[in-house]
C-alpha cells in the first residue's frame, strides 16, 4: 500500500459502484492500471485498445468516487487533457444490514440495464416533478428504500444525497 486514503462505507447501497467495477473485468483491468499512474482516457485506450469499454470503466470509475481527476498541461499548442488516478488503496465498511435490502442491492447491481429501465425511467419522472424524498419515493412506487437508492447508483443522471435523490448533470 502506497499511503492512499481509505474508503469509507457507511451505507450499503455504496457497495453497488464497488461490486460493478470489481465484477467486470474491463473495469477492474482500467483500476489497476490507475493504481500504478496517472493516465489519460487516450493513453488509457492505447493500452487496452477498447474506446467504449475505457469510457465505460473512467464514468463507473468517476460516478463511484473511486479516481480523482487533473489536467494535465499541455506541451505548447496542444489542449490540455484530464488524466485520472486511482483516489483510494483502502476500504473500510460499517454498515448493518437485512438480508433482504443486502439481497436487493446484490440483484440491482448485477442486473442488466434493459431490466433497469422501467424503474429507472419512473424514478428519474419523480424526481424531475420534484418528488425527492427517497421515503415519500418509496411508497410510491411500491420499492424498498435501499432498492431505489441501488438503483440510483447505477443510473446515469441521477445521485443519492442523504435521504434524498436528486438529478445530476452525469
Amino acid at each position: 500500500m502506497n499511503g492512499k486514503r481509505t474508503r469509507i462505507i457507511n451505507d450499503p447501497s455504496d457497495l453497488v459502484p464497488l461490486l460493478q467495477v470489481f465484477g467486470s473485468e474491463s473495469h477492474k483491468r482500467v483500476f489497476d492500471k490507475l493504481c500504478d499512474q496517472w493516465l489519460t482516457e487516450r493513453e488509457l485506450v492505447e493500452i487496452f485498445g477498447d474506446n467504449d469499454s475505457v469510457s465505460q470503466s473512467i464514468e463507473l470509475l468517476r460516478k463511484s468516487g473511486l479516481i480523482e481527476t487533473k489536467w494535465r498541461v499541455p506541451e505548447p499548442g496542444k489542449s490540455p487533457e484530464k488524466e485520472y488516478h486511482s483516489a483510494f488503496s483502502r476500504v473500510q465498511a460499517n454498515f448493518f444490514s437485512s438480508m433482504e435490502d443486502l439481497s436487493d442491492l446484490i440483484r440491482v447491481t448485477f442486473m442488466s440495464d434493459e431490466e433497469l429501465r422501467d424503474i429507472t425511467e419512473k424514478l428519474r419522472e419523480k424526481v424531475s416533478s420534484g418528488m425527492t424524498s427517497i421515503s415519500t419515493l418509496s411508497r410510491d412506487l411500491g420499492k424498498s428504500q435501499m432498492y431505489l437508492k441501488a438503483v440510483a447508483k447505477r443510473a446515469k443522471g441521477l445521485t443519492v444525497r442523504g435521504q434524498r435523490i436528486e438529478l445530476s448533470e452525469d
